[in-house]
């Protein structure tokens, strides 16, 4: 017999009423990676050796840009949920609150400065 109410169990909610979003978020960002990934990679090796010219032409191509903004967002956006867990299973007390806030304004600024890199390239190019 199950002490847990009906409707609880149907969404799937713990305790921390957040359910699986977290997992899933996780693994989405990681498949989009997966996916994204051998591209940049790519993309990278091939402007080896490129003067500024070459590589502001090439990155700002809208469909490379649009890529390219969505790698940065997905890489963030997991790095971000990883260090979550890591913080959130290793440290405790008052730290482990300030460790979350802190990562949370690093990765937005970090994010938030990347994407206007990258608008900058585009607009100016």
């Amino acid at each position: 017999m199950s002490l847990r109410n009906p409707l609880a169990r149907a969404k799937g909610l713990g305790s921390a009423k957040d359910g699986t979003s977290h997992w899933w978020h996780q693994r989405l960002s990681a498949v989009a990676l997966l996916l994204m990934g051998p591209w940049f990679v790519i993309l990278m090796v091939g402007l080896i050796g490129a003067d500024q010219e070459r590589v502001r032409t090439v990155l700002s191509q809208p469909l490379t840009a649009i890529v390219l903004t969505a790698f940065v967002l997905s890489l963030f956006w997991h790095a971000r949920l990883g260090l979550q867990v890591v913080i959130e299973d290793y440290v405790h007390g008052g730290a482990e609150l300030l460790l979350q806030v802190i990562v949370k304004f690093a990765f937005a600024i970090a994010a938030i400065a990347s994407l206007l890199a990258i608008g900058r390239i585009v607009f100016t190019a």
